[in-house]
């Protein structure tokens, strides 16, 4: 199918899934990086804390937090 033509379907609300080969697809910067980062042991404590109150784990809340925080410093643009 040429460009065009896909074009068109999308443009008049079809279904162009079909069409494409996502086979290869990747959703870029969602790729994970390991980075290790030593805390204080009452800031253990404190996200230990928060994390079980919340019913998620450590990692979870380190990392929820800091987007929020990157978020809010990007001015909420990301």
């Amino acid at each position: 199918m040429k460009a065009k033509e896909l074009d068109k379907l999308f443009d008049s609300g079809e279904d162009i899934t079909e069409h494409l080969d996502v086979s290869s697809k990747h959703r870029p910067g969602l790729k994970q990086r390991r980075v290790n980062v030593d805390f204080p042991d009452w800031m253990i404590q404190t996200l230990d804390k928060e994390a079980s109150r919340i019913g998620v784990t450590r990692q979870s809340i380190i990392k929820v937090w800091i987007a929020e925080r990157v978020k809010e410093e990007a001015g909420g643009s990301i």
